[in-house]
């Protein structure tokens, strides 16, 4: 079983699992690297479950025991290593310093994380963005910079775009302005943020139409969306990686530029002729006009 049938088990049969069984599910699902090389008392242990919920939740899902639910993983993993390409290349050079290649690997493997999901998903969350009257971009404390470099790059592509968090909070005051011609764009990951979340579904119950960039379908913000688009987060120290949803973001902008033909084309080019003209950013060999000197006062 190729591991993405194993991911699409779980989303299929969480909401029917028992509390003990869903927390085993969602860290399975959020962790399937360190499930393909973990006994079942290690999993269990970092689940934060007894080692038979792992039997019982392989079963559940109906690949037999322990082992049927790790085998997905250990062939991904197997086939992982057999491809090469240059950024594999480039963790190979780091092997002599353990944890820059590790960090290399891992942050690889988020970049790579953005291909999981369907073109036509990422074609429709385009469309969302193209076709809405106006939208909000929200994410906070980690997921902050990756909400403001979306909100960035999609005003170049189209009007009518803020982004909801800023020192006076009052972006996020106009949240409530927006309903269901709009959109909101929310961006977060594990442990998510109590406010970010609920945020959005306040929004939800109004009819906004939210589009979530998070790190699980199990995520609270996936349960409100009406477009997920997912990245994974692997780090190698105490914080979660921001790599897969800074390249999600981009791959989402490139596919709105793309089905935006002519109307975002054109804009591109008044922002960029306006940046021009107002010498926006650094030339060599520009000259920088200097004020002329002050003369004599008219008489």
């Amino acid at each position: 079983m190729p591991l993405h049938q194993l991911t699409q088990l779980i989303d299929q049969h969480f909401e029917a699992l028992s509390p003990e069984l869903q927390r085993a599910a969602r860290w399975v699902r959020e962790h399937p690297s360190a499930l393909g090389l973990q006994s079942m008392r290690q999993t269990a242990q970092a689940a934060g479950v007894a080692p038979a919920t792992m039997t019982r939740l392989a079963r559940a899902l109906g690949v037999g025991g322990f082992e049927g639910l790790r085998a997905p993983v250990v062939l991904h993993l197997s086939d992982a290593s057999r491809r090469s390409t240059p950024l594999n290349e480039l963790a190979a050079v780091s092997k002599g310093h353990d944890a820059l290649g590790q960090l290399i690997q891992a942050q690889v493997g988020n970049v790579r994380s953005i291909k999981n999901n369907a073109q036509t998903a990422m074609v429709s969350a385009a469309q969302a963005i193209l076709t809405a009257r106006a939208i909000a971009f929200l994410g906070a404390r980690a997921s902050f910079g990756a909400a403001q470099s979306l909100q960035y790059t999609c005003d170049w592509l189209r009007s009518g775009t803020w982004l909801a968090g800023d020192a006076s909070n009052a972006g996020a005051d106009r949240l409530g302005d927006l309903d269901s011609t709009d959109l909101l764009v929310v961006v977060s990951q594990a442990p998510y943020t109590r406010t970010v979340v609920e945020a959005t579904q306040e929004a939800h119950s109004r009819g906004v139409p939210v589009l979530a960039l998070t790190d699980s379908p199990l995520s609270p913000l996936a349960q409100l969306a009406r477009w997920v688009l997912q990245f994974e987060t692997q780090g190698m120290g105490f914080f979660h990686s921001m790599t897969g949803a800074q390249a999600l973001g981009e791959a989402l902008m490139n596919e709105v530029a793309v089905g935006g033909g002519e109307p975002v084309a054109q804009r591109l080019a008044q922002r960029q002729q306006r940046h021009h003209d107002a010498r926006t950013y650094w030339m060599r060999g520009a000259r920088v006009p200097r004020p002329a000197k002050a003369g004599p006062s008219p008489g």
